[in-house]
């Protein structure tokens, strides 16, 4: 079983890496200099067994410079069975765009710290490259992270995760695409093709005007495929509120 960055999330032993949060969400950087946003986000995933898990996560994101956005994030876990979500972890993102423009596409680093809510406490590392580029009005993204524990965690590997996204801009508050999120074990040994985990599915997004200087953005996808190399079906969502 392949291990994200949100071991946080998974710190608690019942949550797989592939059901942490950047399996679910794409992480994509723009220049918001200045602007604060309240981060909702919550995934579902329903396993052929009958069996479900969910994660609903609230976060604050500012951005500290035109190329600098940073956000800290409260996270929440309920396993099937069980009454209520529990807090499990805290995570605090960084995004550094290290292109602008002046190239065909534009370059990021991605960064996210988590740390599990339960004793032992876990403390997990996520990094790598986020990569965007545009042709017309279509946007394509693809981004490539190693996670690791850190702290607390004896033993841990190297893991080797992937996003991509391609989003048709046809109206600001209506944008259709496809999202895909997977796990493919150590980066360096990549597991068996049966006990890797890929999903993918179709995705919309959009924003609508919220007053001056403010934005509701939205995003949801059905995600289909393996997670933590068992058959389910993911639904995930993302509501930002943004204001200056």
């Amino acid at each position: 079983m392949t291990r994200k960055l949100f071991a946080a999330i998974t710190l608690c032993g019942f949550l797989p890496c592939a059901q942490a949060a950047t399996g679910y969400y794409l992480v994509s950087v723009y220049d918001v200099e200045g602007q604060h946003g309240i981060d909702y986000k919550y995934w579902n995933a329903d396993y052929t067994n009958s069996s479900s898990r969910s994660s609903p996560e609230i976060g604050y994101s500012y951005g500290v410079t035109s190329r600098w956005y940073t956000e800290l994030s409260a996270v929440w876990f309920r396993a099937h069975g069980r009454d209520g979500s529990e807090l499990s972890a805290f995570s605090w993102q960084n995004d550094v765009l290290l292109t602008q423009g002046q190239y065909a596409a534009d370059v990021a680093l991605h960064t996210e710290l988590a740390r599990s809510t339960d004793k032992p406490h876990v403390t997990s590392l996520e990094i790598g490259p986020v990569l965007q580029t545009e042709y017309y009005r279509t946007q394509f993204n693809a981004n490539l992270f190693l996670q690791r524990d850190v702290k607390g965690k004896p033993g841990a590997e190297t893991q080797l995760a992937y996003q991509w996204q391609i989003k048709q801009r046809w109206k600001s508050w209506l944008q259709p695409g496809i999202q895909g999120f997977g796990e493919v074990g150590k980066w360096n040994d990549w597991l068996p093709r049966e006990r890797q985990s890929h999903r993918a599915g179709p995705a919309v997004f959009g924003s609508v005007d919220a007053g001056p200087g403010q934005e509701i953005k939205y995003e949801a996808a059905w995600l289909v495929g393996k997670n933590s190399a068992r058959s389910a079906q993911s639904f995930t969502m993302r509501v930002q509120y943004l204001f200056r």
